[in-house]
């Protein structure tokens, strides 16, 4: 037998350990390439687990602790309707804190907001009546920063007094309906609205049918109860401080040294103003309901499907003190 067809011993080992040693190899990067995975979701499960415990306990907000005796702040920020900071879940239960607390000396409402919703803005006023009636002995001031229209001024009514910066911009008593009428485009384009309904009016307001003098009547005679409702919750509550102008409810809006003037406002002053000279009680607690970060954004994302929904049924009006 040849030499060359004779086994080779030293090779094959050579090709054995060659093996073992390639899967040797590809097993330990497969241990380790497992191991960064199992790192990976541990810092995820850890980040969800971290974002929750922020969420439930709200790791961001401004916890002051309560003074013996100390003044009471609440924000009314922004746009008063259901689906923001300024509802009147918020404000009443903000204010409903307040009162409550036995250090409180008086409450500051300090509000910033064009108006909103006439509903939530007469839940909160019927709530500051109630809680005025509960605790008589503790007053509540609303402060204006920027502005206190509409909405925002059916609110600030409802307090002792009312106290503003010269330039701040107050009133605009008044009500509005707003909405669009796309008929003479639909006719231009050649598109023809199909619409059925069960009941007369249901169709009302549809913008995209023609308005009918019924219709028109029937808004302005919403938008006249509403306003007047308006202006009873103002004058209960100013009473003989307002001055007899023909323009106070007619939905026009004044600087805030000029709403002195008319009696929608009683002097000058910021929430520390207030506080130290008026409560005297420098001591400012925030009672604002601050939303955690979980409840932001599952309201705001409920909140931008639900107004999707509602822009792709409709492109009607909605009444808003504005």
């Amino acid at each position: 037998m040849s030499d060359n067809l004779s086994p080779n011993p030293r090779g094959n080992d050579n090709w054995e350990r060659d093996a073992l040693e390639r899967i040797a190899l590809a097993a330990i990067r497969e241990q380790r390439a497992a191991r960064r995975w199992r790192i990976f979701f541990r810092f995820v499960f850890l980040a969800v687990i971290l974002f929750i415990a922020w969420g439930v306990f709200d790791f961001t907000g401004d916890h002051v602790s309560k003074a013996a005796k100390h003044t009471a702040l609440i924000d009314l920020q922004g746009e008063i309707s259901a689906n923001s900071d300024a509802s009147a879940d918020n404000i009443d239960a903000a204010l409903e804190s307040a009162f409550e607390d036995d250090g409180t000396a008086g409450v500051i409402l300090r509000i910033n907001s064009p108006g909103g919703s006439p509903v939530q803005a007469g839940i909160v006023y019927r709530e500051i009546g109630r809680l005025r009636a509960k605790y008589p002995k503790t007053p509540l001031y609303v402060v204006v920063d920027d502005m206190c229209a509409s909405g925002g001024y059916y609110i600030a009514a409802a307090a002792d007094r009312i106290y503003v910066d010269k330039a701040s911009i107050v009133g605009s008593i008044g009500v509005l309906m707003d909405g669009f009428g796309f008929t003479g485009l639909m006719d231009k384009l050649g598109v023809e609205r199909r619409m059925h309904t069960s009941g007369a009016n249901k169709g009302a307001f549809d913008p995209f049918s023609p308005e009918t003098p019924k219709m028109t009547a029937h808004a302005q005679d919403m938008l006249d109860q509403i306003h007047t409702q308006f202006i009873d919750a103002v004058k209960q509550g100013r009473g003989k401080r307002l001055k007899d102008d023909p323009d106070l409810f007619s939905g026009m809006f004044w600087t805030g040294e000029k709403s002195v003037q008319l009696g929608l406002a009683d002097g000058f002053g910021d929430a520390n103003y207030v506080a130290r000279e008026v409560i005297k009680q420098p001591d400012i607690v925030d009672y604002t309901q601050k939303e955690s970060i979980s409840e932001r954004v599952v309201r705001r994302f409920g909140a931008s499907i639900g107004d999707a929904a509602v822009r792709a049924l409709t492109l009607g009006g909605k009444v808003q003190l504005r």
